[in-house]
């Protein structure tokens, strides 16, 4: 991208934030004065006893200090926005971005109590255009019983021997059809690879899409749902928004008809309830309920796609690009994996899913590139009461965000933060409540084990098949994490 280019996207979400912020504070008005009283009313309470109101500025009227925060997270060095603040205020600080007041921890402890609150202390907070991409009946916005429900029956699903073997099998199956094209005589875009592979395994396991032009029909509208996730939230023919939410009524329709399509091959049957469930729609259907309908399923699909349509490819292509800049690291794996191979080869058996995660080294590879490349930088949610912590309030209806990446990222937990060191995972007493790179609590990511598990199958095919060399490239990460010119390798068959 040259320089002209990027001035110009500098600008667009220059204005971008603005309007947004001028947004929030034309509809939130009355909430924001009565969070400045309940503001001072804290700060006259602690002067005189009690837990103490996290220090900090709410910075400029209106904008707050979100022009600050954007341009440290474009930076090379995303949390000196925190880093700074840290050094002012102490780990857990008051701010106002995005046009909301903010208290934002860079403390583990902190971080680790609000995560694991129930929904009497905290709620999920997202910003309004993602709230209305998602809709009212989303796993990642409801609480109470039917949150716990939803997400029990998923994450048991999705941790179940039964689709981890399944997942192997499509990993097998999806990497040997890529790798077989793959020419040494141009660069392959890991990053890309990686997505492809992690999205096809994704729609197989919730809604058993597999291939063809329905597949390519679901990828198609996904990526025009998710470009909204940053628009602006204004829901008018034309704008971004709009398109988002048109393209995931497209993909609800299609997950409806196949769901419909579940249904009449179940009825065919004379008894349905010993039948296998081979996706999380089939172990949602049967248990669905009043609350927990077709439509709220289908819509969950769609929104259950995010998380894994970015955080696996993400971390297989950091987990590659950490790799390639350390060759001592690469050996070792490498060597691992080889040794794996050689074994099962001369036993004659195939490779199942806890082979893949027995490898010592290449967990603590994985795991190391969790905490360097923090694919979930923080999390956020809604203070529905005063709640203290470590000696700090946090008011009813303010905003906290957990920022993970500080606190992966901070020497107080870490030797020597910013090298790549898998080795340090080996350490006995090594410190790993420190270590949230999925969140936490309720809400830990189900999906974290397949995250894990996927990551482990790309790196053992990718260093058993082939040698490489990665040209340079950039880690970017803002809005999202990704690379900026997509990971190029260049390899050679061994």
């Amino acid at each position: 991208m040259d320089t002209s280019s990027s001035l110009l996207l500098f600008y667009f979400f220059f204005f971008l934030i603005i309007i947004i912020i001028l947004f929030h504070k034309i509809n939130g008005l009355r909430s924001s004065s009565a969070s400045k009283k309940k503001l001072n009313d804290h700060n006259v309470l602690t002067q005189c006893h009690g837990p103490k109101f996290p220090q900090g500025s709410l910075g400029w009227p209106v904008l707050g200090e979100t022009i600050e925060f954007v341009s440290s997270a474009y930076s090379d060095h995303p949390e000196s926005f925190m880093d700074k603040r840290r050094l002012m205020y102490g780990r857990v600080f008051k701010s106002h971005i995005f046009g909301t007041a903010t208290i934002v921890s860079t403390d583990a402890e902190v971080n680790k109590t609000v995560l694991q609150s129930d929904s009497t202390a905290f709620v999920p907070f997202y910003p309004k255009t993602v709230r209305e991409l998602m809709g009212k009946s989303s796993i990642l916005l409801i609480n109470g019983s039917l949150h716990r429900r939803f997400h029990g029956l998923v994450g048991s699903f999705l941790k179940s021997p039964l689709l981890k073997a399944q997942i192997v099998r499509d990993m097998h199956k999806f990497l040997s059809q890529s790798m077989d094209l793959w020419s040494e005589d141009k660069p392959v875009l890991l990053q890309d690879v990686s997505k492809t592979v992690a999205f096809k395994v994704l729609a197989k396991a919730l809604i058993s899409v597999e291939k063809g032009e329905e597949l390519e029909e679901l990828k198609e509208e996904f990526e025009n749902f998710i470009s909204g996730l940053m628009s602006l939230p204004i829901n008018l023919p034309g704008t971004q928004l709009h398109r988002s939410l048109q393209a995931k009524k497209k993909m609800v329709k299609q997950v409806e008809r196949i769901i419909e399509g579940k249904i009449r091959r179940a009825k065919n049957k004379e008894e349905d309830d010993g039948v296998i469930a081979k996706d999380v729609v089939d172990v949602l259907l049967k248990n669905s309920s009043n609350n927990l309908t077709h439509n709220v399923i289908a819509n969950n699909m769609i929104d259950m796609m995010i998380p894994g349509h970015d955080s696996v490819p993400v971390l297989i292509t950091l987990a590659v690009k950490f790799l390639s800049d350390l060759p001592s690291a690469l050996h070792f794996l490498t060597e691992e994996n080889m040794e794996l191979k050689r074994l099962k080869e001369l036993r004659g058996e195939p490779l199942y899913w806890n082979d893949y995660l027995s490898l010592p080294f290449t967990q603590k590879v994985v795991t190391e590139t969790l905490r360097m490349g923090n694919v979930i930088v923080g999390v956020m949610r809604k203070a529905m009461k005063d709640v203290e912590i470590k000696g700090y309030v946090i008011p009813k209806g303010w905003c906290f965000l957990a920022y993970l990446r500080s606190v992966h990222l901070d020497k107080l937990y870490y030797d020597s933060p910013y090298k790549f060191n898998p080795w340090r995972w080996q350490e006995r007493d090594m410190n790993k409540s420190s270590f949230s790179p999925f969140g936490g609590g309720q809400r830990l990511c189900p999906g974290l084990d397949l995250a894990r598990l996927e990551t482990s199958i790309f790196l053992h095919h990718l260093v058993t098949r082939f040698r490489w060399i990665a040209e340079e490239d950039t880690i970017i990460n803002f809005p999202t994490v990704h690379m900026k010119n997509r990971l190029p390798i260049w390899i050679k068959r061994r």
